[in-house]
């Protein structure tokens, strides 16, 4: 399993794009992209869906090419959004009926400060599920690991990938209501940093949809 697991993150490594002067996530050709930033500005992918857009930061095309793999899964994750009331669902974990899909709702504070980010804490990557983060209230700090200087410090997991990292070249970002992220395996990610604001509290959904390669 570990021996699979590295030759998986080496597959996306070789196949991770520069960001200035490091790379984060994946990149793809050009025409790609622009069918990809297409297809999310018609909204084919909302079932409905009025509540949120993806973030700036998120990978169009990962997005584009997971839901055609697997669109009913994502289309009952986004109905589902739509038609529950998200500041007043209990906290816990909720099934959404019909799919394997369970939404997490997460009621706390950003935790993790900047030294601990200089400790090396709260980094994380999926080989088997996606990450689909949506914030309903407050500002979530987030993060993503530069790919040429973090490696993996666990064996894997099902389904976890830890990492030692360089806090300096983190691609640093925060999530806030009316946008969405999602981490696909080629992100590895922290989230729940600390940021600027004074009230730190907050109320997050944490979606694992299926990982179609």
């Amino acid at each position: 399993m570990m021996k699979t697991g590295f030759v998986v993150l080496t597959f996306l490594m070789a196949f991770s794009g520069r960001i200035g002067a490091q790379s984060y996530t994946n990149t793809y050709p050009k025409a790609m992209c622009k069918i990809a930033e297409k297809w999310v500005k018609k909204g084919e992918w909302k079932n409905g869906f009025t509540k949120a857009v993806p973030a700036d930061n998120v990978n169009l095309v990962e997005f584009y090419l997971q839901y055609h793999r697997n669109p009913k899964e994502w289309q009952a994750l986004f109905a589902w959004l739509e038609q529950n009331d998200l500041q007043t669902v209990p906290a816990g974990r909720i099934p959404i009926e019909g799919t394997s899909l369970t939404v997490s709702v997460e009621d706390g504070d950003n935790w993790c400060s900047e030294q601990d980010l200089k400790d090396g804490k709260g980094s994380e990557s999926h080989l088997q599920k996606i990450d689909f983060m949506y914030v309903v209230s407050g500002t979530e700090g987030f993060a993503r690991l530069d790919h040429e200087t973090s490696v993996p410090k666990n064996e894997y997991k099902p389904d976890r990938y830890e990492y030692t990292f360089d806090a300096s070249k983190l691609e640093r970002f925060n999530s806030v209501p009316g946008t969405f992220n999602i981490m696909f395996p080629c992100d590895w990610h922290i989230a729940k940093i600390k940021t600027r604001e004074q009230n730190q509290r907050l109320r997050v959904l944490v979606i694992k949809v299926n990982y179609k390669p």
